[in-house]
């Protein structure tokens, strides 16, 4: 018997928004999931960055 899909979570990826703009080397990533049918438009949630060492702003890449 075929195993169970897990519906509609999907895995994202959150990226620094902050890191991003100011230039510097490396990325700040994580991987977490999201319920597509409650949670449609782009996550954005406030994580760790450690290069920045501090939280920043993390939004939802494609």
């Amino acid at each position: 018997m075929a195993k169970k899909t897990k519906g509609n979570r999907v895995q994202v990826i959150l990226e620094c928004t902050e890191h991003k703009e100011s230039g510097m080397p490396g990325t700040s990533r994580y991987i977490t999931t999201k319920n597509k049918k409650n949670t449609p438009d782009r996550m954005e949630r406030k994580k760790y960055n450690p290069i920045l060492k501090r939280k920043t702003v993390h939004k939802e890449i494609k």
